[in-house]
């Protein structure tokens, strides 16, 4: 695993995996701690010799990249299997300058942390999550691969989140309450008991509404 931060003297480089609003992001934070980018990949054939960001963007995605990496999408099904196939990456784990990381936090690779976000001590965090904008991870949460914690949401000490879960915007998670994988917890949702697998989420307090049926 490879860990960024600022560093002037260093000369660092990676490829992006993925052109759309995530990605974007993802540039600005690598411009931020000065990470050039030497090529951004894409499977979208109508995005062949198209540019992204003054970078043209290379279809498709090689299954061989030697070399650091990142997959700068907020699919997290789609993130696993780009991590799952490619071969000979050396992942890149990413950490906004403004955020704050308790020192003894454990963050596994191909993972972000963006700007403003709070994580706590004793807090352990997968491979390749999203923390979002904001959002706070208070002490010994423990954070499975592929989660997306959403912009502003607010996990007290304690909580457990699955493999593949997201975490809508705003979500509120009270102390020790565990989550279930490939779950979706709704957009300003309250969850105050724990939740099983693959459902949709919802309200205040949240309840189980739907069934989901992954098709990644």
């Amino acid at each position: 695993m490879y860990y960024f931060s600022k560093n002037k003297n260093m000369k660092n480089e990676m490829v992006v995996i993925g052109s759309g609003g995530h990605s974007r992001v993802i540039l600005d934070l690598a411009k931020a701690i000065d990470i050039g980018i030497t090529n951004i990949y894409d499977d979208d054939s109508l995005k062949s010799n198209l540019k992204f960001l003054g970078h043209e963007i290379i279809v498709p995605v090689p299954m061989i990249i030697a070399g650091k990496a990142f997959i700068a999408i907020g699919n997290n099904s789609i993130r696993k299997s780009f991590s799952e196939s490619l071969l000979n990456v050396s992942w890149v784990t990413l950490i906004h300058p403004s955020a704050t990381i308790a020192s003894d936090v454990i963050i596994g690779e191909g993972t972000v942390v963006m700007a403003g976000s709070i994580i706590q001590p004793g807090t352990r965090i997968g491979k390749h999550c999203i923390i979002n904008t904001g959002a706070c991870i208070d002490h010994n949460c423990v954070i499975g691969d592929f989660v997306h914690v959403a912009p502003n949401s607010s996990l007290a000490g304690g909580v457990s989140i699955g493999e593949g879960t997201f975490v809508g915007i705003g979500a509120c998670l009270i102390p020790n309450v565990s989550i279930g994988e490939w779950t979706i917890i709704g957009a300003g949702s309250v969850v105050i008991d724990n939740q099983p697998s693959m459902y949709l989420i919802f309200g205040t307090p949240a309840k189980p509404v739907k069934l989901i049926n992954r098709e990644h």
